[in-house]
């Protein structure tokens, strides 16, 4: 039997998009192994969201090349967002790769690693791909994440999504539902429904909001999220529907990228300041305890001190609970790079400013996980501590990290008192202690 070898990078989307290809492969013969230096077939799934990320990937392109000296006959794959963004000039970068798959390909993976066998073989042509028929849902533990849509139409002036994925296709409400549900009566007690603007989603008569309703009834189901939408694009029936449904989790991941209007703008992303901010008061009018967390880019060509200052100045009227914040990374083809480029801040002005608005919002999470202490929460655990068997761990409704004492049964919901917390974690009493904070975010993802 071939064994195959798959390396994930990037976002939730990219690792459903491997448990998709990992069902292609195993029902043309595969084995996909952990191993691989046993493997046949490797393949790298990739971002091309930020430069750094493609750096990575390359690396390891070419240091799993050097297996081709003494395993001629292994096929050395890369998917995903990285080849559909850089094309053939990856070949001239990486000659010891054989096969080139962008996002649309997956379903015709056996023949093209055939083909591959022979030649290198390119295959990134996007179209109307959904793959809602090979139910491209992968699970972990007792969670599943659940693709609804594919692609992006919205063209934010720093971002290649809708050059790398193409544009919005949402799958039918009623093959999501199935998914979801064939994923219950496999053990999965919480699902994280994926779209790169997830609530964009509209299939004929179906919106976001009904989908929601109805994932939120299938049995067996004890919390449903989301991630990650679009400000621009929510409605207010949605928070009212959060507010009714229990296992509708008060998390809303809100990328806000700037707190300056301008360069919100100049990103084209559809709203001002003053227009997120109104919408965050509706939100806490619905869920007043909603965890709000967000992305944040420093840098970005023109952003002045001032700018910078009106994004510290958004953070700290928003308060919320934990960020993910990036410098600005050039993208080749989008509209920042071909014109923009001679307004790019000066990486020293970018990495300080970086500093300072990490900093901000570690105080910011501290002040806003230590609301919880002394009281209760309903924690749906996950899994057994790696840093100490003696406790678990799981998640809050509002999207905290709880470690709690005991070994409770993964898909157990739990309420237990909260003795302390960090900018990170909460942690509740009885806690055996030599626990340590959950594993920092990648260098290009930081996240406080």
């Amino acid at each position: 039997m071939r064994r195959a070898y798959i390396e994930t990078y990037g976002c939730q989307m990219n690792v459903a998009d491997s448990a998709l290809m990992t069902h292609v492969l195993e029902d043309a013969g595969f084995k996909v192994t952990e191993d691989v230096n046993e493997a046949s077939l490797i393949l790298l799934n990739t971002c091309a969201i930020r430069e750094r990320a493609e750096e990575r990937v390359t690396a390891r392109l070419q240091q799993l090349g050097q297996l081709k000296r003494i395993r001629p006959d292994l096929v050395l794959g890369v998917t995903g967002c990285m080849p559909k963004h850089l094309g053939k000039e990856l070949l001239d970068r990486l000659p010891k790769v054989d096969l080139f798959i962008g996002p649309d390909s997956y379903r015709h993976l056996p023949s093209l690693v055939e083909e591959a066998a022979l030649r290198p073989t390119f295959s990134l042509t996007l179209g109307d791909e959904d793959y809602s028929d090979l139910d491209p849902v992968s699970i972990e533990g007792i969670h599943a994440f659940v693709p609804i849509m594919r692609g992006c139409d919205r063209f934010c002036t720093f971002c290649v999504v809708p050059l790398t994925r193409g544009r919005e296709k949402s799958l039918p409400l009623a093959d999501v539902v199935r998914q979801v549900r064939g994923a219950a009566e496999h053990g999965v007690r919480a699902v994280t429904l994926l779209g790169q603007t997830v609530n964009s989603y509209h299939h004929d008569e179906d919106r976001f909001r009904d989908l929601l309703s109805e994932v939120s009834e299938v049995e067996g189901i004890l919390r449903v999220r989301f991630t990650s939408p679009h400000p621009v694009e929510f409605e207010e029936d949605v928070f009212a529907l959060m507010a009714e449904r229990p296992n509708l989790c008060a998390h809303i991941h809100l990328p806000v990228q700037s707190g300056s209007t301008r360069i919100l703008e100049s990103m084209k992303r559809g709203h001002s300041r003053e227009e997120f901010l109104a919408l965050v008061d509706r939100i806490r009018t619905h869920l007043p305890d909603v965890g709000l967390t967000t992305d944040i880019i420093v840098g970005y060509p023109g952003e002045t001190d001032a700018d910078f200052e009106a994004t510290l100045s958004l953070v700290r009227e928003v308060q919320f609970d934990s960020a993910f914040m990036f410098r600005y990374s050039p993208r080749s083809g989008t509209y920042a790079y071909r014109k923009l480029r001679d307004e790019e801040v000066p990486d020293a002005v970018s990495a300080e400013r970086l500093e300072s608005l990490i900093a901000e919002q570690e105080r910011i999470s501290l002040q806003r996980y230590r609301r919880w202490e002394g009281r209760h929460v309903e924690v749906l655990v996950e899994t057994v501590s790696r840093r100490n068997p003696l406790n678990s761990v799981g998640k809050s409704d509002d999207g905290k990290t709880v470690i709690l004492p005991g070994t409770p049964e993964p898909g157990t919901m739990v309420s237990v008192p909260i003795a302390r917390a960090t900018s990170h974690t909460l942690i509740a009493e009885g806690v055996q202690e030599r626990e340590a904070a959950p594993d920092p975010a990648p260098v290009e993802s930081i996240e406080v």
